[in-house]
């Protein structure tokens, strides 16, 4: 497993599977595993992991990277993972979108949308092209897609997504809090639950995700990797904002590191 910034700069994280199980013992709602690199370098997500972490964890994970068919979400859905994750392939080629909800039901299709500012955000080009202000990029982070994030939520949720992890490029690895405008733009025009991704540096970024966000649920990396923070920790500070999360187990497993 590795971590980096702005999808680039990745350093080692740990194994995986072990972190899954440490996870999962401290009371976290639900795993995402996603192979940055399968779509660029052209290779499949390993089935293999999505077995090991099936008989470590009891919550529902979903793996994403490089599923490019309805067989390849089979033998990851087979191999234990709960919901399959797509980005580049679908992009490419929306219909995928909709094979694997009505392969699988919508609930196991989850759409990834990786978004940033586009680099002439102030052109009145850039704000033609992108009204929201967001442009999709594909292959982890590698590619401008030229296609707007929040148009691009609509037209995947249309399609039968059943959630959207939405990660901001720009904030990823940051520690600098999430991209609440992009969160919220979202958030704000689809039906389905919205995962905000990017740029956790404390448990306060979470509650921020959900309450200034408008996010219906909220993902972090670093800050659990690096032992930073248990998940615990996370949902005591979700509480405190007001927000009505799951219990969690406490004391039960210490964080990694």
């Amino acid at each position: 497993m590795v971590k980096g910034v702005n999808f680039v700069d990745l350093r080692d994280a740990g194994d995986p599977v072990e972190l899954a199980a440490i996870y999962d013992a401290q009371g976290a709602d639900e795993l995402v595993f996603l192979d940055i690199g399968a779509t660029h370098e052209e290779r499949e997500t390993t089935v293999s992991m999505a077995a090991a972490v099936s008989e470590q964890v009891f919550i529902p994970f979903t793996i994403g990277g490089g599923i490019r068919s309805v067989d390849d979400a089979r033998k990851l859905l087979r191999a234990g993972a709960d919901k399959v994750s797509v980005n580049s392939a679908a992009v490419d080629r929306p219909e995928l979108v909709s094979e694997i909800s009505a392969e699988f039901g919508a609930q196991c299709c989850v759409v990834a949308i990786d978004g940033r500012r586009p680099e002439q955000d102030r052109s009145s080009e850039a704000s033609s092209r992108f009204p929201s202000g967001f442009e999709v990029y594909t292959h982890g982070g590698r590619r401008p897609a030229g296609i707007d994030v929040v148009a691009w939520a609509e037209r995947v949720v249309e399609l039968g997504a059943g959630e959207i992890l939405l990660t901001s490029m720009d904030r990823d690895g940051t520690r600098e809090g999430f991209d609440h405008e992009m969160t919220r733009a979202v958030a704000d025009r689809v039906t389905v639950p919205v995962i905000a991704s990017g740029g956790v540096g404390s448990v306060e970024d979470l509650a921020a995700g959900v309450t200034k966000g408008s996010a219906d649920a909220v993902l972090a990396a670093s800050i659990f990797h690096f032992g930073e923070a248990t998940v615990a920790d996370a949902k005591s500070a979700l509480r405190s904002a007001g927000i009505s999360v799951r219990p969690s187990v406490t004391g039960a497993v210490p964080g990694p590191g």
